[in-house]
């Protein structure tokens, strides 16, 4: 039985283009002149992932302002929406909507659209949850847009945002929801989680079987310049809801946990049949560029526990979620991720031989 191995998503972006993304915000470089660099960096990055020999890639979030922010275009907002702590001390701060209706300014298939005219291999494509889009609505509410009817336009324009990778052919959905373990931090009782697993269910709802096994779920504690801002919560509050979410595939982040063997047994309680789950092998915050034999010694301690049949592998994290974030090199993120493709195959290979 095949593992599969995927990456979370986001690649360190080169200097060039981070000097060319603060030159066209300030004015000082032309749309077209952008565009040429990004596709540069966008085509480099796609061909150095599938050198790696990594049978899944994703387009490194090379154009993307980040994870969270890219289907924001066109709103009304403002600067000071819900501010993420992180463990080291800095902080990230959404924006906050201040008028309605919400829509979609962007689509990752446009992304992917983009990554899939360069890649020779399967592309697949990371979407933001719903719940974490849910954040940009004030507590005080918006005078003529009321909160559920904020959710309802949400949840529509993230049900067209998965429907347009699936139609777009991506290999697979990843929906990002580092919230999920953040959620347990500011709301211990566990009723903010619910409701963010609630609310992407209700975006779920509008697939079928057979599509929701090509979407996934990442969580994670969060990674930026080499913190977290969940790691003290204990995956042990989050899990079982986390499982709640009607999807084929988990992507846990694994590899910096402390006491893996404990996560990987409450996984084996919480999954069923016909999910995968993905454990993260790579840890991108940590520096050290993990062996091959690393790999394969993570790949095979889990097999103990899942179902090999049920497992594939991943990265805890993308490399560079936020584009600003340069606290990790280009060279380490391909490196780490040969790594993990190379470990992986020399597991499966034990595995398959021991099964023989």
């Amino acid at each position: 039985m095949p593992i599969p191995t995927e990456p979370i998503g986001s690649i360190p972006r080169s200097a060039e283009l981070l000097a060319a993304m603060q030159a066209h915000g300030a004015g000082k470089m032309s749309d077209e002149d952008f565009r040429v660099v990004q596709n540069a960096a966008l085509k480099d990055t796609i061909r150095r992932m599938e050198e790696t020999g990594a049978p899944v890639i994703s387009d490194g979030e090379q154009t993307k302002p980040s994870f969270a922010t890219y289907p924001l275009a066109g709103l009304n907002l403002a600067s000071d929406g819900v501010t993420i702590p992180f463990a080291d001390g800095h902080t990230r701060q959404l924006p906050r909507l201040t008028g309605g209706p919400f829509r979609y300014g962007v689509h990752a298939a446009e992304y992917l659209k983009a990554a899939q005219r360069y890649a020779k291999r399967p592309v697949k494509q990371a979407v933001i949850s719903a719940s974490a889009l849910s954040l940009l609505y004030p507590q005080s509410g918006i005078e003529g847009y009321s909160r559920e009817a904020f959710l309802e336009d949400l949840v529509d324009g993230a049900v067209q945002d998965i429907r347009g990778c699936l139609e777009a052919n991506a290999a697979c959905v990843q929906m990002d929801f580092t919230e999920g373990r953040l959620a347990m931090k500011l709301d211990p009782s566990g009723g903010l989680l619910n409701s963010f697993v609630d609310l992407n269910n209700r975006v779920l709802a509008s697939f079928t079987d057979a599509e929701r096994r090509k979407i996934g779920v990442h969580t994670c504690p969060g990674g930026d310049r080499d913190s977290t801002h969940s790691a003290d919560v204990d995956y042990a509050g989050l899990l079982p809801t986390l499982f709640r979410l009607k999807v084929g595939r988990f992507y846990i982040q694994l590899a910096s946990e402390k006491d893996r063997k404990s996560v990987l047994k409450a996984i084996r309680n919480l999954i069923k049949p016909e999910q995968i789950v993905f454990v993260g092998v790579i840890d991108p915050i940590n520096p050290e560029i993990e062996s091959a034999e690393t790999v394969r010694d993570r790949v095979l301690e889990a097999a103990e526990i899942i179902p090999p049949e049920s497992l594939g592998t991943t990265d805890d994290c993308g490399f560079s979620p936020f584009a600003d974030d340069t606290s990790t090199s280009r060279e380490t993120a391909f490196a780490k991720i040969q790594n993990r493709v190379v470990g992986t195959a020399m597991a499966e290979k034990l595995l398959r031989t021991s099964a023989a």
